[in-house]
């Protein structure tokens, strides 16, 4: 289980300066301690685990260090087959062991879910991302749902660190669907009572949900990765990979120290395919930060940087929550356009996908200090937790 520790003593102009704290008390600079790098065939990925004997930040020092009490016992976290290691880490931070469930698929491809322990009258957490494949995992999650719906559970919470269909959010041609609605429809009728989701695409797919939905976001741990590199200030800026990201990439730019903001500006031309057109801003000798919430294919990033490239950028970083990763986004990813690849683990990353400039951090302690939070009918906006970036 991955733990934050604080990073090396700061020389006066050469590490980047932290986004702002809400509490004086608290850290200000601290980073994921590498353990022992993995080995494989296509590079060497930098992965940050969590180490319960480090020293974990204050403001996710609640429940972390400390196993659940005789009157958590009501509280039970599931996971799906979409990522249990996320499952894994989020049950450890907390203190707790995963609820034993049975998920299979018949030879017709059908999904069979059963509970093997009673969660009656309990507070139920299924984790579950809706990832590649998409349906699988969303029909199974549903089916988690009901099975804890049918089983008497008090409270249901859908944990969904990535929500698929998300980009399916409006109509921007005649005869469309808006299938983030209608997964939305589908979660609310299978009996969840609550949404728990990170970075959703558009905030406005909160309001596609008749239930009440906790939005949290990646964001600080990523910026508190980017506080502990050799970054100088004055060297950096962020840059929005197209225009729907601007405010994205203008709120992470303010958290690092204020950083001056430029825009790539791009035009599709069909699903999955982009061409990027001009850059608005100035790149030249600087380190670009590109910010996303998702990298896909790697077409909107890559083309990006290749014209951060060709305006004078010195580096780029790519940094992102949700690493979708479907082909060729590796080949474009690893071409030698990024110095760093940032993502987290929010849906898992096969061993095959790996590649040196590749860096996965951990949300676990992120979703977990929210869970407790909602279990204990606590917000994640006043102080001195309004860092974590819970609605």
């Amino acid at each position: 289980m991955a733990s934050l520790l604080h990073s090396p003593p700061l020389s006066s102009r050469t590490l980047l300066p932290p986004y702002s704290s809400p509490s004086p008390s608290f850290p200000t600079r601290f980073r994921c301690s590498v353990g022992e790098p993995l080995k494989y065939a296509n590079g060497k990925p930098s992965i940050p685990l969590l180490r319960s004997d480090e020293m974990v930040p204050n403001f996710l020092t609640r429940h972390a260090l400390t196993t659940a009490t005789k009157d958590d016992t009501r509280l039970r976290i599931f996971s799906g087959t979409a990522n249990p290691s996320l499952s894994q880490e989020i049950a450890c931070y907390m203190g707790l062991e995963l609820g034993k469930i049975k998920i299979k698929r018949f030879a017709d491809g059908e999904i069979y879910v059963q509970l093997q322990e009673s969660v009656r009258g309990c507070d139920v957490y299924l984790v579950q991302p809706t990832c590649p494949p998409a349906n699988e995992n969303l029909m199974e999650l549903l089916i988690m749902i009901d099975a804890c719906r049918r089983a008497s559970a008090k409270n249901i919470t859908a944990v969904i660190p990535y929500f698929g269909y998300a980009r399916a959010d409006r109509k921007t041609q005649g005869r469309e669907s808006i299938a983030a609605k209608l997964v939305a429809n589908l979660i609310t009728e299978a009996g969840a009572n609550r949404v728990l989701a990170c970075d959703l695409h558009s905030g406005q797919s909160m309001g596609y949900f008749d239930i009440p939905v906790d939005h949290v976001y990646g964001q600080p741990v990523i910026l508190d990765y980017l506080a502990s590199k050799t970054i100088c200030s004055d060297d950096l800026v962020v840059v929005s990979p197209d225009v729907g990201g601007v405010a994205r990439a203008r709120a992470f730019a303010k958290k690092l120290s204020d950083a001056p903001l430029a825009i790539v500006d791009k035009r599709r031309h069909g699903h999955n395919v982009a061409e990027v057109m001009n850059l608005i801003g100035d790149v030249k000798g600087k380190v670009a930060v590109m910010v996303d919430d998702m990298i896909d294919t790697a077409g909107t990033i890559s083309k990006g940087a290749e014209l951060l490239h060709q305006e004078g950028a010195r580096e780029v970083y790519a940094c992102s929550t949700h690493a979708v990763f479907s082909p060729p986004a590796i080949e474009r990813l690893s071409s030698g356009l990024f110095q760093e690849v940032i993502i987290t683990n929010t849906i898992p990353v096969s061993e095959q996908n790996y590649f040196p400039q590749l860096t996965v951090l951990s949300v676990a302690n992120l979703l977990g200090e929210t869970i407790w939070r909602v279990h204990d009918d606590c917000s994640g906006g006043f102080e001195p937790y309004s860092t974590l970036g819970i609605d």
